[in-house]
């Protein structure tokens, strides 16, 4: 008798959570802006198209965030870091452009391309704290030099704001 009364309120408990709060409606939870980190690397583009895919399926909005890193030393050495850095961002521009026009099926992706210059890491946080994301997706380092300074892959799941997809 005893394990029967536990069961009924129990069933009571678990339906009056989701029918009085009406906060999980099948279909409409889940992320509805999806930051994915852009660089040109085969790992960031591997990154865009599995965020590509999930905002597709959820009906997110999906955020391209292209960092441009700024590097004093080179420029002090008279190198033209602005103009590569800008070159690159129209190229992947041109490239999720060529991406996105594609036939794609059943659902629209929407999307939007954001570029600033800076640290990559601060530049993600930033983007994904202005844009208010549910979930940042990056593409793993492919840089030996991340082992010692770490990854902004590893920094941004360090900051324990965001889930964080790792692709590699």
């Amino acid at each position: 008798m005893e394990d029967n009364e536990q069961h009924e309120q129990r069933e009571e408990h678990d339906g009056h959570d989701a029918r009085a709060a009406g906060q999980f409606e099948r279909g409409t939870d889940g992320p509805k802006v999806i930051v994915v980190g852009i660089d040109g690397s085969d790992s960031s583009w591997r990154a865009a198209a599995y965020a590509a895919g999930l905002a597709r399926r959820q009906s997110s909005k999906l955020a391209l965030v292209y960092v441009q890193p700024v590097l004093p030393a080179g420029a002090a050495m008279g190198a033209p870091v602005a103009d590569a850095t800008d070159e690159v961002a129209e190229e992947l521009m041109t490239e999720i452009r060529r991406a996105t026009e594609r036939p794609s099926g059943t659902h629209p992706l929407r999307w939007e391309f954001h570029t600033l210059r800076g640290d990559p890491y601060t530049g993600m946080v930033r983007m994904a704290d202005d844009l208010k994301a549910d979930a940042v997706v990056v593409g793993a380092s492919e840089s030996a030099g991340h082992r010692i300074m770490g990854s902004v892959a590893v920094r941004l799941v360090k900051a324990g704001r965001w889930p964080v997809t790792v692709v590699p």
